[in-house]
């Protein structure tokens, strides 16, 4: 019997397409046997490994973004830093001068706040955040699960398979400058896509013996030239991260990608439109990943045995 395992992306916001792919292969009875995730491929991730089931992992996310008070946080004024955003059913809030005035002015007093800190958020906010993963071990889940993130000691990937959930979600969640790193023995972790977006190469440490990769990445193409030195370097580090994702990709058997690669990381209040691109990618990829499910386990790792002598 086949094992599918799927690999979930990092993308902020743009990871709540994993909902809309997971609410479709649950609808066509497609049997998930272990989950790998990045950064909020591992928030979604470990939902539904927990509950195993994806209605009630949208329901959990869409409370806490109807709840959580994002004028508070500032992810808005964040998203407002996006300047452009062309798919039509992903409209950017719209607000008056005044509000948007105002916003502009938090978000560089926020901005300048944190240069003086390691982070955006400070750890009270980051907590109370995580609240919404639950407190459990993951060797307690529902389904087989592993969470991505990067040591910045030693700059090795760090696959946590066993252990408090919460913690190793946050550790794989903790994007650099925005949330505090994570301290653990002797490391200092933070979001896995610094070294992994799509985790593609760690589903098979949990059961899986055939990987479905859903890739969640925005668009490489800039609007504009870099204008200072940090848009410099957060640029080439980003092309970097890119490229590094596209290699990593390549161990896939078969990648989705949901068209959100226009939306920002911050942008959840659209997140049911977001959730929805995701059903539509996998129901147009329908027929593949039956194919991939169906796949003669033999003839798969052959295949693979291939690729690797021809690469």
């Amino acid at each position: 019997m086949s094992k599918l395992g799927i690999a979930l992306g990092g993308g902020g916001a743009r990871g709540l397409a994993h909902i809309g792919v997971l609410k479709k292969l649950e609808k066509e009875k497609i049997e998930i046997s272990a989950i790998t995730g990045c950064s909020m491929g591992s928030v979604v991730g470990s939902l539904y490994a927990y509950y195993g089931n994806a209605n009630k992992t949208e329901q959990v996310l869409a409370d806490f973004i109807e709840n959580i008070d994002l004028e508070e946080l500032g992810l808005q004024d964040l998203n407002e830093s996006n300047k452009k955003n062309s798919r039509e059913n992903l409209p950017l809030m719209d607000k008056s001068f005044w509000e948007s005035f105002i916003s502009f002015f938090r978000f560089r007093f926020n901005m300048i706040r944190t240069i003086k800190n390691s982070s955006y958020f400070d750890e009270e906010t980051t907590s109370k955040i995580f609240e919404l993963i639950p407190d459990v071990k993951i060797e307690e889940l529902k389904i087989p699960f592993s969470a991505i993130s990067t040591d910045l000691i030693s700059g090795k990937e760090v696959n946590f398979t066993r252990g408090s959930l919460r913690e190793a979600v946050r550790a794989s969640s903790s994007i650099p400058g925005i949330f505090p790193a994570v301290k653990k023995d002797d490391m200092l972790l933070v979001d896995g896509a610094a070294s992994e977006s799509v985790p593609v190469g760690k589903v098979k440490e949990i059961g899986a013996d055939r990987v479905l990769a859903i890739n969640v990445s925005h668009c490489i193409k800039a609007d504009k030239e870099p204008e200072n030195l940090f848009e410099i370097l957060y640029r080439t580090g980003d092309i970097s991260a890119y490229h590094l994702s596209l290699e990593r990709l390549k161990a896939a058997d078969l990648v989705i990608n949901p068209e959100v690669k226009d939306v920002f990381w911050a942008d959840f209040i659209n997140y049911r439109a977001i959730i929805n691109e995701g059903y539509s990618a996998a129901r147009e990829s329908l027929g593949e990943i039956k194919k991939l499910v169906n796949r003669n386990s033999f003839a798969l790792e052959l295949e693979h045995f291939i690729k690797k002598v021809v690469d």
